[in-house]
């Protein structure tokens, strides 16, 4: 079969390891589904079993308790490392493990096969679930307890299943339109440095029919125009159509080159019409929310206005803020383990991811803003350089949760917050990198205003490693 496909490929796309790799992905999709019904098992096993289990006792151990485990391979190995993969391999994990994306592919091959609705195909929705599931998550600490952790990853996994049995025909809608971490994969994979690309005019050349394998047909699951493939935002580097009529090849490319394309024919209204959404998630969304995720339960601050907040209330007579609802699912309620939000918790702690949010958006924006006026570069477009720190941001705040449980077993690391500073300014000086170089004419404006935009997020950081 790989001599099939070998035989069909020209030297150009065959010679180079990377290259033979991207079709050695094409022709192996029965090994590639095996590893992702492999993953869909471990990912049933570590989200949907513990939420049936008793809560382990407080002295419990990891090795002792699947609960304990579970929670620190999946949101202490898992997902940091899911969020640094993208950065360097691109969305490798969307295409080959990704377990949501599977199932939905899945089902759709046996579902309705309808068309996709207009209002699905509304550019906020990426925006709007990373959002909702992130505060969400935080008021119902899905960190923390495992039932929480089925409710939302769980019914993330049931929508995209049920999305796939309307819409689409063996595709990946779900993924392409309403999963919450397509924006923020589609944001991250812009810095890898290996990607699928079209040399469009060798596609155009080849006869007409022309196809590089009959055995392995070329299906598209996350809706892509193969033709026109030059970046990794939208791509789950499947393999699928590596080497395609001669034209498709898995390739290097310098780390955040995809940030500086832009096509001849976009004017500057058009790239803000298309990049409003991605910039919005980057800036209130990955730098905002997130940041205020990942910080409100160490901060001093939350803990004094809601002591401040609850002062009032109680010389007020209003008590009902500081009673609890009761319901797990819909703010933290574990009496078992001392650990139950009021009222008052909830509102303080949309109040202060909120604050923070907006802090510091809207400190990004500005200086975004006032670049775009000296150099005339759409400020949507200009924020993507600060992509790389963003990933560092999500990677440093779910690293927190991987130390903390380390600890929990007696094992300390009194380096880690050196070492999430270090990576943190390494990453800021890449996006004064990036930045200088999209914008070569006003290299001093470019680099003062992309560390000024990155220093308030740095500083509060820094702050959470050094003083709280």
């Amino acid at each position: 079969m790989s001599v099939t496909v070998e035989r069909a490929v020209p030297a150009r796309l065959a010679g180079g390891r990377i290259e033979r790799l991207g079709l050695a992905m094409r022709c192996h999709r029965v090994a590639i589904q095996a590893v992702q019904w492999t993953v869909v098992l471990f990912y049933v096993v570590l989200v949907a079993v513990p939420a049936f289990l008793p809560l382990p006792a407080a002295d419990a151990h990891l090795w002792g308790s699947l609960t304990r485990l579970a929670r620190f391979i999946f949101w202490g190995i898992w997902w940091p490392f899911v969020i640094l993969s993208i950065m360097v391999l691109g969305r490798v994990w969307c295409g080959v493990f990704c377990p949501e994306g599977a199932l939905s592919e899945w089902v759709s091959r046996y579902g309705a096969g309808r068309g996709i609705p207009r209002w699905m195909k509304w550019g906020g929705w990426p925006f709007v679930a990373f959002l909702g599931t992130t505060v969400f998550g935080q008021m119902t600490s899905v960190y923390d307890y495992p039932k929480p952790a089925l409710l939302i990853l769980g019914g993330s996994t049931a929508a995209a299943m049920v999305v796939g049995l309307l819409y689409g025909r063996g595709k990946r809608v779900w993924c392409r339109h309403l999963c919450p971490v397509s924006g923020v994969f589609a944001l991250l994979a812009k810095v890898s440095p290996l990607h699928f690309r079209t040399d469009q005019s060798a596609w155009d050349a080849a006869p007409v029919g022309h196809r590089t394998s009959r055995a392995h047909s070329v299906n598209c699951a996350p809706l892509i125009n193969i033709r026109r493939l030059d970046g990794s935002s939208a791509c789950h580097m499947c393999g699928r159509c590596a080497g395609e009529r001669d034209a498709v090849a898995l390739a290097w490319r310098p780390p955040g080159v995809e940030i500086f394309k832009t096509g001849t024919e976009d004017s500057q209204s058009h790239i803000r019409e298309a990049a409003k959404w991605p910039a919005r998630l980057l800036v209130f969304g990955m730098l905002g929310v997130a940041l205020g995720a990942f910080q409100w339960s160490a901060s001093p601050w939350f803990v004094s206005a809601k002591l401040v907040v609850a002062g009032w209330l109680i010389g007020h007579n209003v008590m009902w803020p500081l009673h609890d609802p009761g319901h797990w699912w819909l703010l933290t309620h574990y009496p078992q383990a001392d650990d139950v939000f009021s009222w008052l918790d909830g509102a303080m702690l949309l109040a202060y991811i909120g604050t923070e949010a907006l802090i510091v958006g809207s400190w990004i924006v500005g200086w975004m803003r006032l670049i775009e006026t000296l150099t005339g570069i759409a400020w949507q477009r200009f924020v993507q350089v600060l992509i790389p720190y963003a990933g560092a941001s999500l990677f440093v705040g779910l690293s927190f949760l991987t130390s903390s449980q380390l600890a929990g077993e007696g094992v300390r690391l009194p380096w880690a917050d050196a070492a999430r500073t270090a990576l943190l300014v390494a990453v800021a000086l890449w996006s004064v990198v990036l930045a200088v170089r999209l914008a070569p004419r006003h290299r001093a404006a470019a680099a003062a205003a992309t560390l000024l935009a990155v220093a308030l997020p740095l500083a509060a950081w820094a702050v959470q490693f050094f003083l709280w």
